[in-house]
């Protein structure tokens, strides 16, 4: 079931539906064919089978490139919005003629013809068929390909989709399958087709699910069709959503739901609630989900509309594509397909996909390229072509190093065995399908293996309403789960208590690789006669606490004329699934299912297995490894080249100076330092840059945008290379990778952490990529200078802007550093905050080590910083203590902690230094003093008057002397 979408913008609810049950599948399947036709357009990808380009490239644009992105994305979420052209080519001589196709009974079909090269060439021709809920529209990339390759291509909207008229009759032989031969006709009147005979074109039918689907009927009805190429789809719709009698109630509401929107103007009767599906199929709908059964009518209905049907007809070669992730249409739908293709003499190959409708790779390129080869053998008839192996299963590898995906592997056979054993019959012309050289086979053939299972008798209970249900696939979302669990070794499926009867094998003493499906005998008996059981084998580990259910998958089984106790043959889901040694088998007979539909009314069953569980592999079908990418042995090769032309080029730089003794108690010494721009002989980003750094300094590194200073504390870590000058720290020269940048810790430009640890995770994770010792980290100290408290406990992503910023100072803290070195730690901050970060600076500092900060808060910087080195357009305006910077003569504001009497007042004001003394109000008092006089000098003074001050504030603000100082207005 591909993507769900209409023209006639469905409500939301519809679409939000449609996408847990399929974005998964061919929704990011289409998503990622356009964006890999874009890369290879910008020559940003090797191009594969078909993805020739004659277009010239345009010249590189970063808003370009975006702006295709979000059209692909808005594609391929919405398509068919916009109405189609009458005639378009893509520029690398693919044509499209778009037009309306009436059929007899007068519904128009929506159609789109696709075709490249000269007019005269004969060419064989493609129908392409979109799945459920799509439209021609998604199918286009996929067109333009096939057209290249020598093809005519034709696509269409199935009725009640996209633009085309009509009512959704799930391939009723009436319409859509008559659709399909009317289209064919027009095929055969197209002077570039190649026919066979009049009115007979050479013409394949592919597509996906009911695309897939359309073309098997097409094969069957129509005997002009020469070749097929079905994907992920259904051999038998009625044992599909009703397998064993069974509903699948989940995957058929969203198949029914989604083409249920009230889009079309049918307001009355029956119609309403049906959206664009016959009065007929909406019917039979609500009454199996009223009953949560089907009846004989509804499995007639579904069965008559299946390839099934015709099953016998279908005699032209087919290429059979099954996902292994599909709890929709599992592997024994395709199983069907090949059995009864082949029985008609037709060669088939069998291919299963990593993927399917529950997610996972689908494998796109390879698909592609093997489809497209199909057509080629047998449209073309190049029997030049190898086509692949006859049966081909797609296992997940090793995990990419750089991805975190796994690589998939192939296992190839010379036949498709079926799932449970044995070589189907095979009554092939030889003429038309010639057995490779060198295969035998004869020789493929399953191995069982029989594991006992405990005799014992269990009693559960189906209850009231069938709820709660147990939880093994949920549509769309099987493979993400069961990744999940292959990952973790956890599963994820789930059976309630009193709802299921268990019975695990022994441990095994060796491995097995599950192909196929396991089957098993089982004694039921059911208290109201009839039981729906849902069986499924897990594989358990050695100490019996992780379980996982392989796909994801579950067979429903019907039990009836079990009141008196009945033995049923139970075939488990087909799956390719490896077990390891030691680990159990587990066979599980639940009453509930989510997926499915149980018997409202209550029962208790009786279950006790009457055979051993029988499960096939095929030691034949070894995998082959994935071909290492390129760079795995390119890239090695290229460092070693690389390297070599560096030794052979690079400039010989001074060897690194020796430790200056002197300065081996300095913190930090600039002398000379000079950083030029790249691109610039005379642009320097610093210039001649000197200061020094004392222990216990809170050193304030200020400038404008531009002046030099993140370039500064870049050089200072060794992350820039200076051009002019030199850095010491504790007498060491500064390099890249300098032993003594163990002594700095630094913080510059904003914090980073993994968003789902929580911060005391994250401090941990840093301070082992430094390869010292744990005990060196003290983060416990730089903890508690921080301040967090127990947020380090919680994940990064609840953390406030404040918070981010005093982890990020904790981390710059780890190891106890002597040198911080902070680039505008307060930004983002509120005022409290900002508060906290300066109270955490004047700590550090205090206990003997040294910090240097740049940042734009000139009022923070004047109440936290001891020390003052000013920047202006990459040199040094003014350094050294923060008063000898702002000035301390002029005027001060003095505050007290209560009002003092005027004798008081008056002993101030005779004081040497003071040129006037004057009271603004009760707790407030403007001092001036004489030039020359300092406000520190004057302090011990004042406080031997007692006087309460509370706040001895400069006038001349640091702003003042910053402004004046880079020469801006004063």
């Amino acid at each position: 079931m591909p993507r769900i979408s209409y023209d006639d913008h469905p409500p939301l609810w519809i679409t939000f539906a449609a996408r847990l049950a399929e974005a998964r599948t061919v929704c990011v399947m289409d998503l990622r064919t356009s964006l890999r036709r874009t890369s290879r357009r910008s020559g940003g990808l090797p191009r594969g089978p078909g993805a020739g380009r004659a277009a010239a490239r345009a010249p590189y644009r970063l808003p370009a490139v975006l702006a295709t992105v979000l059209l692909l994305l808005a594609s391929s979420l919405l398509p068919c919005i916009a109405p189609p052209a009458a005639a378009a080519s893509d520029g690398g001589g693919v044509h499209r003629a778009d037009a309306f196709r009436r059929m007899p009974d007068g519904t128009r079909i929506d159609t789109s013809y696709f075709a490249a090269g000269a007019r005269d060439r004969k060419r064989p021709a493609i129908l392409l068929a979109h799945g459920f809920g799509g439209s021609k529209t998604e199918l286009r990339s996929q067109a333009e390909s096939y057209a290249r390759r020598g093809y005519a291509v034709l696509t269409w909207s199935a009725r009640g989709f996209g633009r085309s008229g009509g009512e959704i009759g799930l391939n009723d032989p009436e319409h859509e399958v008559e659709d399909v031969s009317r289209l064919v006709d027009w095929l055969a009147r197209r002077p570039e087709v190649q026919l066979d005979k009049k009115g007979d074109p050479r013409v394949g039918a592919t597509g996906a699910s009911y695309g897939g689907a359309i073309s098997l009927l097409a094969a069957g009805h129509d005997p002009r069709i020469d070749a097929i190429a079905p994907e992920i789809t259904y051999w038998d719709l009625s044992q599909a959503l009703f397998p064993d009698g069974v509903f699948k109630k989940l995957w058929a509401g969203i198949f029914f739901t989604s083409g249920s929107a009230n889009i079309g103007s049918r307001v009355a009767g029956v119609g309403v609630g049906c959206g664009r599906f016959t009065p007929e199929l909406c019917a039979m709908y609500r009454r199996v989900a009223e009953h949560g059964a089907p009846d004989a009518a509804a499995t007639k209905l579904l069965h008559d509309r299946s390839p099934a049907a015709v099953g016998d007809r279908i005699k032209v070669p087919a290429l059979v594509i099954q996902g292994q992730s599909d709890s929709l249409f599992p592997l024994s739908q395709a199983d069907e397909t090949a059995r009864h293709i082949r029985a008609n003499g037709a060669p088939v190959s069998v291919d299963w996909i990593a993927g399917g409708h529950d997610g996972g790779d689908m494998e796109i390129p390879r698909l592609t390229g093997r489809i497209t080869k199909w057509f080629d053998r047998y449209l073309k008839k190049d029997r030049s072509v190898d086509t692949g192996p006859a049966f081909r299963i797609s296992r997940s590898g090793s995990v990419g190093a750089t991805d975190d995906a796994a690589r998939l592997t192939g296992a190839d056979l010379s036949a498709y065995p079926g799932l449970t054993g044995g070589v189907p019959g095979r009554t092939a012309d030889p003429d038309r399908d010639p057995a490779p050289a060198g295969r035998d086979e004869s020789r493929v053939r399953y191995t069982e293996h029989r594991y006992a299972l405990p005799r014992d008798r269990q009693v559960f209970a189906n209850p009231p309403g069938g709820s709660p249900p147990s939880l093994s696939a949920v549509p769309g979302l099987g493979d993400g789960l069961a990744q999940l669990a292959e990952r973790t070794g956890q599963g994820f499926a789930v059976d309630f208590p009193g709802q299921f009867g268990r019975f695990d094998t022994k441990p095994l003493t060796k491995s097995v690789r599950i192909t196929g499906s396991p089957t098993v005998s089982v004694d039921v008996r059911s208290s109201t006669g009839t039981a729906v059981l849902f069986a499924k084998v897990y594989d358990v580990s050695a100490d019996g606490k992780k379980q996982v259910l392989p796909a994801q998958l579950v067979s429903p089984v019907r039990v009836t004329g079990a009141r008196e106790g009945r033995r049923v043959a139970v075939t488990l889901p087909a799956v390719d699934h490896q077990v390891a040694k030691g680990h159990r088998l587990r066979l599980v007979l639940s009453a509930t299912d989510l997926g499915y539909a149980s018997p409202a009314a209550p029962a208790t069953y009786s279950v006790t297995p009457a055979g051993a569980l029988t499960v096939p592999s095929l030691p034949q079908a070894a995998s082959s490894p994935a071909p290492l990418p390129v760079w795995v042995w390119a890239l090695p090769a290229a460092g070693a080249v690389l390297a070599l032309l560096l030794l052979l080029v690079r400039r010989r730089t001074d060897a690194t100076p020796p430790p200056d003794p002197d300065l081996a108690d300095v913190p930090l010494r600039i002398t000379g330092l000079g950083k030029k721009y790249a691109r610039g002989a005379d642009r320097w980003a610093v210039r001649d840059l000197s200061f020094t750094v004392g222990r216990g300094q809170v050193l304030g590194l200020l400038g404008p945008n531009g002046a030099g200073k993140t370039t500064t504390l870049r050089m200072l870590l060794g992350l820039v290379t200076p051009d002019e000058g030199g850095i010491r720290v504790f007498g060491h020269a500064i390099r890249p990778g300098a032993p003594v940048l163990s002594r700095v810790g630094a913080f510059v430009e904003g914090p980073g952490f993994l968003p789902h640890l929580s911060g005391r995770r994250n401090l941990d994770l840093y301070w082992k990529a430094t390869g010292r010792p744990e005990a060196d980290a003290h983060i416990e100290e730089a903890l508690e200078i921080a301040g967090l408290g127990e947020a380090l406990d919680r994940a990064v992503r609840t953390y406030s802007q404040g918070m981010r910023q005093r982890l990020a100072l904790a981390q710059a803290m780890l190891g106890l550093p002597d040198l911080l070195l902070l680039d505008e730690p307060t930004n983002g901050l509120d005022p409290p905050q900002i508060r906290e970060m300066r109270e955490v600076m004047i700590a550090y500092a205090a206990s003997g080590r040294t910090v240097v900060v740049s940042s734009h808060l000139l009022s923070e910087v004047e109440q936290s910083c001891t020390h003052l080195a000013v920047m202006d357009r990459g040199r040094l305006v003014a350094a050294g203590p923060v008063e000898e910077i702002t000035g301390g003569t002029g005027a001060v504001t003095i505050g007290l902690a209560h009002p003092v009497p005027d004798p008081v007042l008056a002993k101030a004001a005779a004081l040497p230094g003071v040129a006037e003394l004057t009271r603004d109000d009760d707790r407030t008092l403007l001092l001036h003093l004489k030039e020359g006089t300092t406000t520190t000098a004057l302090l011990g003074p004042l406080l031997s008057l007692d006087l309460p001050i509370t706040t001895l504030t400069p006038q001349r603000r640091l702003e003042d002397a910053f402004l004046h100082l880079i020469g801006g207005p004063s």
